[in-house]
């Protein structure tokens, strides 16, 4: 079973009926190109998830939850159950190279529900094509199923009020500095961070070429970031709720598990112009 990261060989070599490949390329400036890509070519019997439509419920964008946020139970569900999953069953999710856009996220959602059975694919799609791997344009036609998953409450924060009231926990925001200084804000409508967050970009994780660092070094790093706080004293956010899932995967590899997510990240808090915003370092 692998429950973090899983090489393009190691892959390659599994069963295809002992697996589940899920395509989850997105491109935030170009919604509808992960799908094309995936149309044009995918890792054979790779199936497609959609971050805005299947892994993201955005009717719930105006009540304050986020660019992204969660999908329902029962949503979810039904995503798993037209892809084919059952319980036990491996999945390895991918995107065009990280892990960090809907890869990472697909995963958390698993990870949510108590699935382990759940990998990224280290170095994405990137990988694969310089593995020389086989690559198709065939449309895996796979058997549905009927699942029924359910959240674990104590995993992701979605109130705000909470975020407020964080004490001995420590807030990691994943985007990249300048995003987090206030100095740029490409996406949202106010720039800065959580008042009290800590800076962590996920592309911190990686190594030259993509991939995630060895876990000794991820462990290394993230404890200097965290001290002597468990894990579990530890919430993770983003733009979004999508890119934070790559440090929480990276804590998770570096066998640090049990950080939590704050699933709305810094488009749910500033949904309300009252709630304070900082800029700078921490």
């Amino acid at each position: 079973m692998k429950s973090t990261l899983i090489a393009a060989e190691e892959l390659a070599a599994l069963p295809p009926e002992n697996v589940l490949i899920v395509d989850c390329r997105h491109e935030l400036a170009d919604p509808t190109k992960g799908e094309r890509d995936y149309r044009s070519e995918h890792i054979p019997g790779a199936v497609f998830a959609d971050l805005d439509h299947d892994l993201s419920d955005l009717s719930r964008v105006p009540l304050g939850l986020g660019r992204h946020p969660l999908p329902s139970e029962a949503a979810f569900s039904a995503v798993l159950s037209r892809l084919g999953w059952r319980p036990g069953l491996q999945v390895v999710c991918y995107d065009a190279s990280t892990g960090a856009l809907a890869a990472v996220r697909l995963w958390w959602l698993l990870r949510l529900c108590g699935v382990r059975e759940a990998a990224v694919l280290d170095g994405g799609y990137a990988a694969w094509k310089a593995a020389k791997l086989p690559v198709t344009q065939e449309i895996p036609q796979r058997q549905p199923t009927q699942v029924s998953v359910h959240y674990q409450p104590s995993q992701v924060i979605l109130d705000h009020a909470a975020i407020n009231s964080l004490q001995q926990e420590l807030l990691i925001d994943a985007r990249a500095t300048p995003r987090y200084r206030g100095e740029v804000e490409p996406i949202d409508r106010a720039a800065g961070h959580v008042p009290g967050a800590v800076n962590r970009p996920f592309t911190d994780n990686l190594q030259a070429d993509g991939r995630f660092k060895a876990p000794a070094q991820l462990r290394q790093e993230f404890q200097s970031v965290i001290g002597k706080r468990a894990p579990d004293q530890v919430v993770h956010m983003c733009g979004s709720g999508v890119t934070a899932c790559h440090n929480l995967l990276a804590m998770e590899h570096a066998g640090l598990a049990g950080s939590r997510l704050y699933a709305p990240s810094w488009s749910g808090w500033i949904s309300d112009e009252s709630r304070p915003v900082a800029t700078g370092d921490a």
